[in-house]
């Protein structure tokens, strides 16, 4: 069985990351799976990426064109995408050689909607890994507190239009008629993103699964904290709460805004934090320059897994506040550390965080509950061991990458 897999990039980013090690898991089984890919960064040599300076810089410039249409808008600057122009790969060997065909994050110019709907002329069976929501909305990754993805966009508000006609309404009527003959099943990693696809009715009569992500436990491990702070330079006597993500202190929908008042507020609940210390991890600054109540560390990106496994141990909580998430990768990863989470109750949170047993899940955007979370994991040390033994086999039970790794080829040998 001959795999394919299409990212937009092969490492970078949270969807790339997850694409690639379902990637690396399916060769370990000894799939022969490949990877094509926009902008490749990895030296692995069954990634393919683009050659040559023209194709490199032409690149670079299709997102900008994708969001030329946007500027006719009052667009917040969001995460959206057009899909109006990208690359038509369907002539690459690759894909002709392939018995199956697995989308994932193609976004930012690497596919159009066209260039989807031209796989269907192969006449392979497609499996789309959803990582957002933009497979089924009219152009947003993510939507908010808007459904009209159910039907068919429109009056979009990130783009801040009260035209039923606006782009949006276009963008889905064009995945509409791109689905046709598609021979396509989605994959989602989270339940909730699979009930968001179920009821768009792009996919009303499309076969949804959810199998989660998986990853490398052996790697991704509980590493002795005094050794994993002293490695990476940190204080070894405070509390340390850890935060991060790509793009952790811009993007909004990541919640840092959210945890900045959480601290706050646990200066309240707790008194002197002199013994606590916020660590994060995605980026550099805060444009916003938030102040703490005590230490901050911008600790910048990581981008490989063992300094990222380091952060995780090095941590006693991790804290998720996203306002609206997948599966992140980030969850995972500190659970299979054996460092427990807090994160309000939404999106795939749920799949990954039993609540008070592994982690804590707080009432979405309560700043008062995050805090009260973040208290209740830090307050007892025997209590956050516990906490933390029943993370790392959460991990091992539902996130190992062999196991995601069999059930997408029982998926994959019943297309075929």
């Amino acid at each position: 069985m001959i795999v394919l897999h299409l990212n937009k990039t092969d490492i970078q980013g949270g969807a790339a990351r997850a694409a690639y090690r379902l990637h690396l898991g399916l060769k370990n089984i000894s799939v022969d799976s490949k990877m094509i890919v926009d902008d490749k960064i990895s030296d692995d040599p069954s990634v393919n990426g683009l050659v040559g300076k023209v194709n490199k810089v032409w690149s670079r410039f299709l997102p900008f064109i994708n969001e030329i249409p946007l500027k006719f808008y009052n667009w917040e600057g969001t995460p959206f995408y057009t899909g109006c122009i990208g690359r038509n790969i369907a002539k690459d060997g690759l894909l002709r050689q392939t018995d199956v065909i697995n989308l994932h994050w193609v976004a930012a110019g690497f596919l159009s909607i066209r260039n989807i709907s031209i796989l269907a002329k192969l006449g392979k069976p497609v499996v789309w890994t959803l990582h957002d929501m933009w497979a089924f909305t009219g152009g947003c990754h993510y939507s908010g507190e808007c459904e009209r993805y159910v039907n068919s966009c429109g009056s979009c508000p990130q783009l801040n239009s009260d035209k039923d006609g606006d782009i949006t309404r276009r963008i889905w009527a064009r995945k509409e008629r791109a689905y046709e003959g598609l021979n396509l099943t989605v994959v989602t990693p989270s339940r909730w993103l699979a009930e968001c696809a179920k009821r768009s009715s792009l996919f009303s009569d499309v076969r949804v699964e959810v199998i989660p992500h998986g990853l490398n436990t052996s790697i991704f491990k509980p590493i002795n904290k005094s050794t994993a702070r002293s490695i990476l330079n940190l204080h070894m006597n405070k509390k340390i709460i850890l935060f991060g993500a790509t793009s952790s202190t811009s993007d909004k929908r990541k919640g840092f805004s959210f945890l900045h008042k959480a601290i706050n507020n646990l200066s309240k609940i707790i008194g002197n934090l002199k013994d606590y210390y916020l660590l994060v991890f995605g980026a550099s600054h805060s444009k916003n320059n938030e102040t703490f109540p005590f230490g901050i560390n911008y600790a910048g990106k990581f981008s490989d897994d063992v300094s990222l496994a380091l952060l995780y141990s090095s941590a006693d909580v991790f804290v998720a506040p996203s306002l609206e998430d997948n599966l992140p990768n980030t969850v995972i990863e500190s659970l299979a550390c054996g460092t427990p989470v807090v994160a309000f109750n939404v999106g795939g949170m749920p799949d990954m965080i039993d609540h008070k047993k592994n982690g804590y899940l707080a009432k979405y955007k309560d700043v008062e509950d995050l805090s009260q979370g973040i208290n209740w994991i830090l307050g007892d040390e025997n209590h956050r061991k516990k906490l933390a033994e029943a993370a790392r086999n959460k991990a091992e039970r539902e996130y190992l990458l062999e196991v995601q790794a069999r059930r997408y080829i029982e998926l994959y040998e019943e297309l075929i």
